[in-house]
């Protein structure tokens, strides 16, 4: 059966759009957000390393000069306040990249971990991406996760992972959770071990699944905004194969255009 897929934008429509919906260009993540982020990942603040143990020195001026690099903020370092770019043309242009590896996971009907930290936002890119992988022959895993988080007031709270439609989140009860941490997608990969499985050959997934499946050696393509930089620095030293720059929490219908052009290059 032959896939079905969105009618795309082409390739200067989809920068204009992006730049339309602030999914880059001016974006809405303020300059002072960036920064005390960056200094946050340059003093190895475990909450914006999502998993990751960069090997270089990386500070403060590093970590500047590399997101200015591959995601488009400003260079300057006395910018220190208002508003902050992405470039849209790198957004694109890694999202080429990330189509690669997904067409190559198809060709391969390989075995595929899709999640997301950001149910709010990135989780419609990722539902099409697994119906599409799906549908060209790949097994999507889903494997067990449960932990418990005492970042809320110190007191325990049950978590586990819900997989919906081939995408897995961090979740509590009925409730989908955004989340940083690098715990849910650890413990998947665990749980794959004890069950005698290898680990994906491919994880599609933002935040700390990204950076924890990198970590682990795996093949992952994610997801970052302009004030998460662990994932450009994973990227830059070859534990993340590709990471698109891009605001992560726009409204879910503004990334279809996206959506639609990742699928075509993807899978047409």
């Amino acid at each position: 059966m032959t896939m079905v897929l969105p009618i795309p934008p082409s390739r200067d429509q989809l920068i204009d759009q992006l730049v339309a919906a602030r999914i880059a260009g001016p974006v809405t993540t303020t300059r002072e957000n960036n920064l005390a982020n960056f200094r946050l990942m340059a003093n190895r603040d475990r909450g914006y390393l999502f998993g990751l143990q960069p090997r270089a020195p990386w500070t403060f001026a590093d970590v500047l000069a590399l997101m200015a690099s591959r995601c488009g903020v400003s260079a300057d370092p006395l910018h220190d306040s208002g508003a902050d770019t992405i470039d849209p043309n790198s957004t694109v242009e890694r999202l080429e990249a990330m189509a690669a590896l997904l067409r190559d996971a198809a060709a391969r009907k390989a075995r595929v971990l899709v999640a997301t930290g950001h149910p709010t936002g990135l989780l419609v890119i990722q539902l099409e991406v697994a119906r599409a992988l799906r549908e060209a022959g790949c097994t999507l895993l889903d494997p067990p996760a449960r932990w418990q988080d005492s970042s809320v007031a110190g007191r325990p709270q049950e978590r586990h992972v819900r997989s919906v439609l081939g995408v897995a989140m961090a979740s509590q009860g009925a409730n989908l959770l955004h989340t940083h941490s690098p715990v849910p997608m650890e413990l998947m990969l665990d749980a794959l071990r004890a069950d005698g499985q290898p680990p994906p050959e491919l994880v599609m997934a933002d935040h700390g699944f990204a950076g924890a499946a990198g970590q682990a050696g795996i093949t992952v393509v994610g997801f970052a905004d302009s004030n998460d930089p662990a994932l450009f620095v994973g990227e830059a030293e070859g534990d993340v194969a590709v990471c698109v720059p891009l605001d992560d929490n726009v409204m879910p219908q503004l990334y279809e255009p996206m959506t639609a052009y990742l699928l075509n290059v993807a899978f047409r």
